[in-house]
Order: structure tokens, then C-alpha cells, then sequence
């Protein structure tokens, strides 16, 4: 596991800083964002995220399921001198009530562990005001970190491109055998339960009824500037049209979405 898992503080600086520095500018690239917008974050962890939309002059709200995450998010945001501007909801989506509605929802490395994609995406639509818009990146189930194995303790598994793609009883028996604890690999099997390719996710935009307003795809990371010091580098077009075969190259997407 990298110590930035482990560090809440510095995963929560890394987080705000790809925000700020790509996630906003990109969803800004279909129109500005005022100060006063009405942001939702789903599966908003520690609220790193959150914190560049706060320092704008927005209100935001975050959910997640995780009642330690928003304990943590809590404590981050105790002194932000926007804090009356934000509320943290401990909850699942589909349980937590009426939220109100939003210009933006964001959605950032959390479709891949959503089990029932397709519900999920046409449920958050009851949160989105008229001409509201969806935020989205996710890493393809294919690509070498998929299935997010760098949260695990073995200082080679972690560190292992595409080992999650062994079929299902060999991966579980290689990180029970290097010694990986029953909860890390029963959250690693459910990524790989509810894994999502860019094919999958386009035809459920299809199904439910999404406008596809930007899209990007990474070679290298955005997140990966400040966790690694690498420069993002989108991913060629010739590469990133070719179905199937691009997901095991882009290390990310970038989606902007609006219902029809």
C-alpha cells in the first residue's frame, strides 16, 4: 500500500489539487460556472475534491457511505472560512433523501465501484437541475491499475501492472498468498465484480439518455502530476479510437454529461 493511502491529509491534498488544476477547468470548458453554483459530490471520501468548488464561492454538498471519511472531511473543512457553504451527508445515495438539486454532480474515481451502473445513472439524474451537467473519471477496468491493486500491503502486488486481470480464483489465491487481509480482497473482488469499460459506459449513456459534451482520454493521469511528478498526457487518437484495445492504455476518462 502507498503511504498515501494511509496519509488522509496529504490524499486530500492530492485530490483538491487535481481538481482545481483539471477537473474544474474541464467542466468549465461547457460553460462558466458562477460563483454560487450548486455542486454534488457522490462518494466524496475526505472531501478533497470538494475543497477548490468551496474556495469558489459555490455550494457544495458531499455524500459517502463512509461515516469515517466524512468524520475526516469534517475536521479538514473545520476552519475553511467557506464551511457554512457546505454539508456532509453520511449515507448511501439511494437512501439519503432529498438532497435538492444541483448545476453539477461529480463523480470522480467512484463509478468503478458502483455495483449496478446503469441504475445508478439514471437515478442521480433526480438531482440535477434543468440543464445540469455530470462529471465523471474513472479508470477502465483494463488498464494496469484497474483493479486498483496499489491499495494492497504486498510491496510487489501493489506495484504489479495488470495482475488484476488473471481470472478470478488465481488473483484471489496470489494476494491471499502474499498475505493481503480478507477485507482488502473482498474490496478488491468487488471492483472486479462491477468493473467498467469505456464500451459499457458509452452504451449506458445511450440507454439512459446522455449527451456526451466533452471527453478526454489519459495516458498518463492527471492525479499522476502530484502523486509521481509526471507530466498528463492525453492519450493519441489513434489509440484512444480503436474500442476495446484503448482500455488497456488510457490510465483515465474524462466525461462531461448532460441528460437529453
Amino acid at each position: 500500500m502507498q503511504a498515501r493511502h494511509l496519509n488522509r491529509a496529504q490524499y486530500f491534498s492530492e485530490q483538491s489539487y487535481t481538481t482545481r488544476k483539471y477537473v474544474i477547468p474541464f467542466i468549465e470548458h461547457a460553460g462558466a460556472m458562477p460563483p454560487g453554483s450548486d455542486v454534488l459530490e457522490i462518494g466524496c471520501g475526505d472531501g478533497g475534491n470538494m475543497e477548490p468548488f468551496l474556495d469558489s464561492g459555490h455550494r457544495v454538498a458531499g455524500v459517502d457511505i463512509s461515516g469515517t471519511r466524512i468524520q475526516d472531511a469534517r475536521r479538514f473543512f473545520s476552519g475553511h472560512p467557506n464551511r457554512e457553504n457546505l454539508r456532509l451527508v453520511t449515507g448511501d445515495i439511494y437512501q439519503v433523501g432529498d438532497l435538492g438539486k444541483f448545476d453539477i454532480i461529480v463523480i470522480r474515481d467512484v463509478l468503478e465501484h458502483i455495483h449496478n451502473q446503469e441504475r445508478f445513472m439514471a437515478y442521480i439524474k433526480g438531482f440535477l437541475k434543468p440543464g445540469g451537467r455530470v462529471f465523471l473519471g474513472f479508470p477502465p477496468w483494463h488498464n494496469p491499475f484497474g483493479g486498483h491493486q496499489q491499495i494492497c500491503r504486498h510491496p510487489l502486488i501493489c506495484r504489479l501492472p495488470f495482475l488484476h486481470l488473471l481470472p478470478g480464483s488465481a488473483y484471489r489465491g496470489v494476494l491471499r498468498y502474499c498475505g493481503e487481509s480478507e477485507a482488502t480482497i473482498r474490496e478488491l473482488e468487488e471492483i472486479r465484480e462491477t468493473r467498467i469499460t469505456i464500451e459499457r459506459f458509452l452504451a449506458i449513456l445511450r440507454r439512459e439518455n446522455y449527451r456526451v459534451l466533452k471527453r478526454e482520454y489519459y495516458l498518463v493521469n492527471p492525479n499522476y502530476e502530484i502523486k509521481f511528478k509526471l507530466k498528463p498526457r492525453k492519450q493519441s487518437a489513434l489509440i484512444h479510437g480503436i474500442p476495446y484495445l484503448r482500455n488497456f492504455c488510457i490510465t483515465t476518462c474524462y466525461f462531461l454529461i448532460r441528460p437529453v
